[in-house]
């Protein structure tokens, strides 16, 4: 009997591989001689790394950078090898993430993706063939010229001179000089489609929570930073769905590091081997923090349960919440929620992985339903 457990985090409550691990402790009380397959996943935000790296027992390492504020930071990402291949997995948070500057006023137009191009650095001079990188949680605007800074390139003004590569600056940018550092090839995880500019680009749908207040400001100067990039570089990403990932980061992977966007979920299934690992399982168990309508458009959970009828295994689902039950059940064989209904919000997500276990105990009968059809 073999039980695959494929999880994404419960957001601000349960890490993707602690929940794994709740739920297979109960299955092991509930169902002697259970075999369980635990697979954190993640769609390409945070906590993609740490699902990754449990997922094929990579290594974590470690390296010295800043947050989106410039105050000096250590930042984690991980390294896995699979035969010739030397991959780093990692996420633009760990370093320039909004998260890290939440005792700051937000400042959005110094605040810089310089540390995140840092921890490129490192991974390249590490001689990795391939980068994997997240670009959820970002504090930062500023179309990823401070993370192309770090990998050499020059933002300079009309005399030739050397800009700052802060938003802030970029009224004056009047040529852009590539550097001479060696991309190895870049997936970048990404689960949103916005464009660089416009009504539906990263100032005006994302930049609120950032601190952006003048839309205009950003715009005029995002739209500069492209209008040279295309002149300059000669590309032209800025239309490209997911190019206003991370306030513009996205744009700015393509543009400086040759980057190639892909579905956050999709890329994190095939590192992690998913669809062999649900069609060797007998049932398959996913989750996060949230199920409700938005669930049915390609977020993680979704995905295993996409998988998991193609092969025609069962799949059961846990979480935190749960909406729009009766479109959910017609993908999902069970559905349950953690979080008793008295139970405060903020009293459950501080006892999340035990109610977890609770919850998986409770729905032991009806698993092993699923189990012995």
């Amino acid at each position: 009997m073999r039980i695959l457990i494929a999880i994404d985090k419960f957001k601000g409550s349960i890490p993707a591989t602690v929940a794994a691990q709740a739920i297979e402790s109960a299955l092991k009380q509930a169902i002697p001689g259970v075999e369980c397959d635990l697979c954190p996943i993640a769609d390409g935000g945070e906590g993609t790394a740490e699902a990754v790296i449990a997922a094929l027992k990579g290594e974590w390492c470690e390296t010295a950078t800043f947050d989106a504020q410039n105050r000096p930071v250590t930042a984690r990402y991980g390294l896995v090898r699979d035969g010739s291949q030397f991959e780093a997995i990692m996420e633009m948070s760990a370093a320039s993430g909004l998260a890290m500057v939440s005792d700051l006023p937000l400042n959005p137009a110094i605040a810089s993706t310089l540390g995140t191009g840092l921890m490129l650095q490192d991974t390249i001079e590490r001689g990795v063939s391939r980068i994997v990188i997240g670009i959820g949680g970002s504090a930062t605007n500023d179309a990823g010229i401070g993370m192309a800074a770090a990998l050499g390139c020059r933002f300079l003004d009309a005399d030739g001179e050397p800009l700052t590569p802060i938003i802030q600056h970029m009224d004056k940018l009047a040529k852009i000089e590539r550097g001479e550092q060696r991309m190895p090839e870049i997936l970048v995880a990404c689960d949103v489609n916005n464009s660089l500019l416009g009504p539906h680009g990263c100032t005006r749908v994302y930049g609120t929570q950032k601190g952006v207040r003048d839309f205009a400001f950003f715009e005029s100067r995002l739209q500069r930073i492209a209008d040279i990039v295309q002149r300059d570089l000669g590309v032209d990403h800025r239309e490209i769905p997911g190019a206003g990932a991370a306030g513009g980061l996205g744009f700015g992977l393509m543009s400086f590091c040759g980057a190639k966007l892909t579905s956050g979920f999709d890329l994190i299934a095939d590192l992690v081997h998913l669809r062999r690992r649900v069609a060797a399982a007998d049932l398959v168990i996913t989750g996060e923090g949230r199920l409700d309508a938005q669930t049915l458009h390609g977020k993680g959970p979704m995905g295993v349960a996409d998988l998991a009828r193609e092969v025609g295994k069962p799949v059961a689902a846990f979480a935190g919440a749960i909406e729009a039950e009766d479109q959910l059940r017609t993908r999902f064989d069970l559905l349950c929620a953690i979080k008793p209904k008295t139970m405060p919000l903020a009293e459950a997500m501080q006892r999340g992985p035990e109610l977890l276990e609770t919850a998986v105990l409770s729905q032991s009968r009806a698993l092993l339903d699923l189990l012995t059809p």
